[in-house]
């Protein structure tokens, strides 16, 4: 399932990452790889704060609905 529909607060590994070379590349640059754990920090919108690799990144919806959890 997408990030942006999982439930906040719970701890979930990255399974694939999806969309164009672009931005797979954007978004391992802010360590989101496949096996990584993340976990929903707040929701506002759709718009989403995750925690990665001990450290917060804000994402949009756009953006959190190309990470597959």
């Amino acid at each position: 399932m997408p990030l942006i529909l999982a439930a906040k607060g719970n701890e979930m590994n990255i399974k694939k990452i999806t969309g164009n070379d672009e931005t797979k590349r954007f978004l391992n640059s802010l360590g989101l790889v496949a096996g990584e754990k993340v976990k929903i920090i707040s929701e506002l919108g759709g718009n989403l704060i995750i925690n990665v690799k001990d450290s917060r990144v804000a994402l949009d919806k756009g953006m959190a609905s190309r990470i597959i959890v």
